[in-house]
Parts: structure tokens; C-alpha cells; sequence
């Protein structure tokens, strides 16, 4: 199973709203997705570090699952540039974005 893990740095001064995220970007992504092997997904919202008095690194993560890594790359040349487009509509942190193999 492939995981496509969409990390967005908990940055100071940046935002992310996080109801726009859950209610409309996450929507538009299955939507978009689901047809081209989109298992599921998962989100995730930072609450601290390994330190519980410091912030979490990362505001928030986004996972999404799929079978192979033809899948994501097919549909990330099909839909990507709209669903990356809509980026600027819930944040201005530029996520990180790793594909990994769950072993």
C-alpha cells in the first residue's frame, strides 16, 4: 500500500484553516481521486511535540492511500494542478509531500 503524506509545517505567522480543509479540500480530493484508486484518507491535526509544552512541528498531516504509485501519479498528472491550486484557499504554508511504501 502506498501513503501520500501532505505535511504542512507549524510556521509562525502562517495559517490554516482547518474547517475549509476538512469541509471542502478534503471533498473536492475524493472527489477527484476516489476513481483513480483513492483508498481513503486521513487527517491529522498537531497537538504538541515529544515535549508537551512545545508546539507540534507540524500544524497539520494529510494522508492519502492507494494501491500502487502508478495510481498517485496518474492521478496526481490528472487532477493535481486544480487540487494543488486550491491550496491557497485553506493555508499559505507550502506542504511537504512524501510517497512512501507501508511495509
Amino acid at each position: 500500500m502506498i501513503k501520500v503524506s501532505f505535511l504542512y509545517a507549524n510556521e509562525e505567522g502562517k495559517n490554516f484553516n482547518m474547517d475549509y480543509y476538512t469541509g471542502t479540500h478534503m471533498p473536492m480530493v475524493h472527489q477527484r481521486l476516489d476513481s483513480m484508486g483513492l483508498l481513503r484518507s486521513e487527517i491529522e491535526t498537531g497537538v504538541s511535540s515529544a515535549d508537551p509544552n512545545a508546539p507540534a512541528p507540524f500544524v497539520a498531516v494529510g494522508n492519502l492511500y492507494f494501491n500502487t504509485t502508478d495510481e498517485v501519479h496518474e492521478g496526481f498528472k490528472t487532477h493535481g494542478r486544480e487540487l494543488m491550486g486550491d491550496t491557497a484557499n485553506y493555508t499559505d504554508i507550502r506542504p511537504q509531500i512524501q510517497i512512501s511504501e507501508l511495509v
